[in-house]
């Protein structure tokens, strides 16, 4: 699947600070790829959207809202059960405008804490009254737009920041350039998901080689071997701790069907699942 830059694709000159679309859609949208080059709130109105940033995975309902980080993520937008329809209101916004504020209303900044590039917060009266004000300012001119959109940007960041502490900030503004230390960032957050090695590639902002290349450099094993052995592992704790039946598992662990997974786990443990159990 090919990439989408956003807002890019959006607008024909994406190089204002602050931009908003209401963006609708009528069909299911599965493991999109996705290059954000701004940071992004998706205001959630209808329907439900599951990331998969670089560090970390978060899916939401129309409940509550998500932050982004700018860089490459994956996205899978479900269309609502009552009106078929998927809908969000997305508010971007460059680096240097953060900066900006950060310097401005001197946000408690800490360095060295664990980074996410997705969070999720859940819609409060405030925020429901945000939105709606926010939706009518995505209908005016966009030359009408920019300065009452700067001032929007400024409230949700000092009410969020106020409400949940700046952590989010911290991570926003997180620019980890050591490819190593990225890759196994994102190897590790994502061990038990199902990902392909293209998607983890992308993450990394890696070509395929280059990523089966190095991953074989950090753990010495080819990513095929590695991925089977973690999910085998996690396979041995559902059977014995979590006394799960093969036939319940073998899904989750990420095999299409229960005869493989007994094969591969055999090979493993010497033993089949129900043998192990």
């Amino acid at each position: 699947m090919e990439e989408i830059k956003i807002p890019d694709a959006i607008f024909e000159q994406s190089n204002s600070d602050v931009q908003i679309f209401d963006y609708r859609s009528s069909r299911n949208l599965d493991k999109q790829l996705i290059n954000l080059t701004k940071h992004t709130f998706s205001f959630l109105v209808e329907g439900q959207k599951e990331v998969v940033g670089h560090q970390n995975f978060i899916s939401a309902i129309d409940t509550s809202f998500l932050l982004m980080q700018k860089g490459r993520c994956i996205m899978t937008e479900k269309l609502s059960s009552n009106n078929n329809q998927y809908r969000s209101i997305l508010l971007f916004f460059s680096n240097n405008i953060l900066l900006d504020l950060i310097k401005k209303y001197d946000f408690n900044i800490k360095k060295g804490q664990f980074q996410k590039s997705v969070f999720s917060f859940d819609y409060d009266d405030y925020l429901k009254n945000y939105l709606k004000n926010i939706v009518k300012i995505s209908k005016l001119p966009q030359k009408t737009q920019g300065n009452l959109l700067a001032i929007k940007l400024e409230e949700i960041l000092i009410y969020l920041v106020e409400k949940n502490g700046s952590d989010f900030i911290t991570s926003l503004l997180e620019n980890n350039n050591q490819q190593s230390r990225k890759l196994i960032s994102i190897v590790e957050t994502h061990k038990l998901n199902k990902l392909s090695i293209n998607e983890l590639a992308f993450l990394c902002n890696m070509s395929v080689s280059t990523f089966k290349r190095e991953f074989t450099k950090q753990y010495q094993l080819s990513p095929i071997k590695w991925f089977q052995d973690q999910r085998l592992e996690y396979a041995s704790v559902l059977l014995t701790k979590e006394n799960k039946r093969p036939s319940d598992i073998y899904m989750e662990v990420g095999y299409e069907n229960l005869s493989s997974f007994i094969q591969a786990f055999k090979s493993k443990f010497g033993q089949t699942p129900k043998q192990f159990q």
